[in-house]
């Protein structure tokens, strides 16, 4: 019974939120933003006031089911008796606002749960990085970084705990560690009993924490790299350039061959295109050791080249991408070009790129993220540290480092963050709709 009431306690969650953002909506419709904002607030906390007063009464799910019924039913008794009278009184289009904003409410209230959700394991990363390692296993999982409270004695930094005796607690900072597991301990509270000095067993003391990321775990992780690789420049200038390069030439060469196929008429052009697009069902092992070889016999191996020069000869998936957006420019517009002496070159580079700058700047974005993440292609050809990207040495950190997480997250947080931040100052790219055209009026 308990499953299914954790269930419906969350399903009856979003239409209870909807109702209710959508309530505060109707009522607030005729008095602008300020007092929209103003509600929206004024509900969240409400809504925060109610879930703790509920949990304090009841355990959950019961207490998450009795605020689903306490905030949904009202709203929906609102939102209902709002839609009515706009009916009645003939305003219609403001009775179908009403109803699209529940709609719209209900939507967004699902993806904000979704992107909760998906955040989570980042959420995970980040402050398992900026946690000590006795806070890494313990279960119910611990979320905010904690770091025991220190105090100076006799020039030594010793940590604060408490110990409780005969119905009492002390406040005492560990002196010493000993093999038997006991502490010496000094007392720092009570003020009669201050400066005492006794040992106690380890397991009777309770740490004193506070809210303290430590951001040791990141100067940590790049002091115990290899002193050759320069706490991790050289891996991030590997990987910088093989990032540079590849996307140089996949953009490049991708849109060459993708104005070639869409804009210029020659023999073959609509087999070649289908001959093109067979190769993205080959899978990739099956073309790993004719490409390895291939490169053996250059004396490429143990050096950058395999890893960027096959980036100049184009990609199917990229070609394809944008030859589609080359077909959707106008002709007018490459006919004027040529009535003005341009050659296809100076079409290529003067019309055509500019107007699918953003199909370029995607390809580059995932161009980006796959030679910045590239662990197979160092891992085949790659020998020696110096050469290594961040990928790659990311893997050998943890194989030497797996035992500390608190490390090994914080080296996987700063490999991670180039590739957040690009996203971050690109996304609108992802979700742009794009219309290319050149001809107004």
């Amino acid at each position: 019974m308990q499953p299914v009431l954790w269930v419906l306690a969350f399903v009856c969650t979003y239409p209870a939120v909807a109702y209710a953002l959508t309530a505060v909506y109707t009522l607030t419709i005729k008095h602008g933003r300020g007092a929209l904002a103003a509600s929206l607030g004024l509900l969240f906390l409400l809504g925060a006031v109610l879930g703790w007063g509920l949990s304090r009464l009841s355990h959950p799910p019961a207490s998450w089911l009795l605020w689903d019924v306490i905030v949904g039913l009202p709203s929906w008794w609102i939102v209902r008796q709002r839609i009515q009278r706009a009916r009645r009184a003939g305003e219609g289009q403001i009775a179908r606002a009403f109803g699209q904003a529940l709609r719209q409410s209900v939507l967004h209230t699902v993806l904000l749960s979704g992107t909760v959700l998906f955040c989570v394991p980042f959420a995970w990363l980040v402050v398992t990085s900026l946690k000590e390692d006795e806070d890494m296993s313990k279960f119910p999982p611990v979320w905010i970084p904690r770091q025991q409270v220190k105090v100076t004695i006799h020039g030594r930094e010793c940590g604060v705990s408490l110990f409780k005796q005969n119905g009492r607690t002390f406040k005492v900072a560990t002196l010493e560690e000993l093999e038997t597991g006991e502490h010496r301990v000094q007392v720092l509270e009570p003020p009669d009993r201050q400066g005492e000095v006794f040992l106690v067993p380890g397991s009777q003391l309770q740490k004193v924490r506070v809210f303290a990321p430590k951001w040791q775990n990141y100067s940590d992780a790049l002091r115990f790299l290899p002193p050759e690789t320069n706490y991790g420049l050289v891996f991030l200038w590997n990987t910088l350039l093989l990032s540079i390069l590849s996307i140089i030439g996949t953009v490049l060469s991708s849109s060459l061959v993708a104005f070639a196929f869409s804009r210029l008429r020659w023999p073959g052009r609509d087999i070649w295109f289908v001959v093109l697009l067979a190769t993205m069902m080959v899978p990739g092992a099956v073309t790993m050791l004719p490409v390895f070889v291939i490169f053996r016999s250059l004396g490429w191996v143990d050096t950058l080249r395999p890893l960027w020069v096959p980036a100049f000869f184009g990609s199917a998936f990229n070609i394809f991408l944008l030859r589609q957006f080359f077909m959707t420019i106008p002709m007018d517009l490459e006919d004027a070009a040529k009535i003005d002496g341009c050659s296809y070159f100076g079409i290529y580079w003067r019309i055509m790129l500019p107007l699918i700058k953003p199909a370029l700047a995607a390809v580059t974005i995932w161009t980006f993220m796959g030679a910045w993440n590239n662990f197979m292609g160092p891992l085949i050809y790659i020998s020696s540290p110096e050469k290594m990207p961040l990928a790659y040495a990311l893997q050998l950190f943890q194989s030497q480092h797996g035992g500390e997480p608190g490390m090994l997250m914080a080296a996987a947080t700063m490999v991670m963050l180039p590739v957040l931040v690009l996203f971050f100052f690109t996304q609108r790219y992802f979700i742009e709709g794009v219309t290319l055209t050149g001809i107004k009026g």
